[in-house]
């Protein structure tokens, strides 16, 4: 067998791993937002509106910062049932932690234009699992972030309604581990540990909004773009463990590349402020995911040579609903909590141990405390995902790797505020 078809195949499972679905979606970077459970397209009424809603940034007055982050703690487990191996028939996720951070800068340039800055990471992620469990040959680690820096500009077009727009750059890297199988005919069959680090890629995205606030009632739509990032990235293989015999037969390493696209996002928020101490926020979500349909994967061997191949993901549309409440106890002391329901886009044949994602319900609670300049808002959420069963890519005879994953999440966040 030729090296570069060797590594072809590796590069193939490798990047069909890479999927982006729900799971994948951060949305939780400011915790007042995040205690109402998202629901802050139709209130935008401090900096983080710059990621909720940049209408809203016309009616933050003066100059602002907000500063802070979320502490996620996903737990998850694989039942195997098929599995002839009892000690396998049950796997669980190895801990991890993520802390996607969020900084806020507005600033007043006049009674009715206000410009901000917004750095945040929205998608990423991953997952962990152990080395030896029946599934390595899919992945046995997983991790994906980007940043946004989002320039933002907001117009108060009266004293009712604004509108605001915003650029966002966007950089991204992923990386990969798992264990491949390979065979050499009539020479060799191994594993072989395979990586993927740091493919790196950027891209644009755009982001629009607008609000209308009277009397009691906010009523906020908002649209942030779709996006194509074109990852690079080295592909190594781990030859230590292979006979030094055997090792000319096998390449070191290969130039991957890919694109994937990323959805856009339409929300749509209304507010109503019942008494003076309770308010009441509801926001519906859609995400055009079916972009996620294929992804064309190409490789630049060493030694000379490419090749490329199509992979089908046929993600669907979703959409995600959201309510959440506010109750002042005090003028400077605000209770708050919400529900979401989050549909999955990934399809069950295309789910597998490196996101499985699933429909979700997710429970949010926290509090927002004022003093002078000052602003600390708190948010905690719990996310269940419903049970899901899949194939897991087939990669194993008789339904022995089919499984059923149970998934939930813990959120901690913080934000800090300052008016200047």
């Amino acid at each position: 067998m030729k090296k570069k078809n060797i590594l072809f195949v590796f590069l193939v499972l490798v990047l069909t791993q890479l999927s982006f679905g729900s799971g994948f979606l951060i949305y939780e970077h400011g915790s007042a937002a995040m205690a109402l459970a998202g629901a802050f397209a139709a209130l935008a009424n401090d900096p983080t509106a710059i990621f909720y809603n940049p209408a809203g940034l016309a009616w933050v007055r003066g100059t602002q910062v907000s500063l802070g982050g979320t502490l996620i703690f996903p737990a998850g487990s694989l039942s195997l049932p098929n599995w002839p191996d009892p000690n396998f028939q049950k796997v669980y996720q190895l801990d991890q932690t993520f802390f996607p951070p969020h900084f806020y800068l507005s600033r007043s340039l006049s009674q009715r234009l206000t410009a901000g800055i917004g750095i945040f990471a929205p998608y990423g992620l991953g997952t962990s699992w152990p080395v030896n469990y029946p599934l390595k040959y899919i992945c046995t680690e997983t991790s994906m972030q980007t940043i946004f820096i989002n320039p933002t500009l907001s117009y108060k077009v009266n004293e009712n309604f604004s509108l605001g727009f915003g650029v966002s750059y966007i950089t991204s890297k992923l990386s990969l581990d798992l264990i491949r199988v390979v065979t050499i005919p009539e020479v060799w069959t191994g594993e072989i540990p395979v990586s993927l680090k740091k493919a790196t890629g950027d891209s644009l995205g755009f982001n629009a909004g607008l609000l209308y606030k009277a009397d009691r009632l906010g009523v906020g739509i908002y649209w942030r773009s779709g996006f194509k990032v074109d990852y690079s990235g080295e592909l190594k293989l781990n030859k230590i463990k292979v006979p030094a015999a055997i090792q000319p037969y096998l390449p070191d390493s290969g130039q991957a590349s890919t694109s994937f696209r990323h959805p856009n996002i339409f929300g749509l928020g209304i507010s109503y402020q019942f008494t003076d101490k309770f308010l009441l926020a509801l926001e519906g979500q859609y995400f055009t995911w079916n972009v996620y349909d294929r992804y064309v994967i190409k490789v630049e061997y060493e030694g000379g040579g490419s090749e490329e191949e199509t992979v089908e993901e046929n993600f669907k549309n979703s959409f995600i609903l959201r309510a959440g409440m506010q109750y002042l106890f005090q003028e400077n002391l605000a209770f708050r909590a919400g529900i979401i329901y989050d549909q999955t886009p990934q399809p069950a044949e295309s789910m597998d141990p490196t996101l499985p994602d699933a429909n979700r319900v997710a429970f949010t609670l926290g509090f927002g405390y004022t003093k002078d300049r000052l602003k600390i808002d708190f948010g905690y959420q719990f996310e269940l995902f419903y049970d899901r069963t899949s194939p897991n890519r087939n990669i194993y005879p008789d339904q022995l790797g089919e499984g059923t994953y149970h998934t939930s999440a813990q959120l901690v966040g913080v934000t800090l505020g300052y008016r200047f």
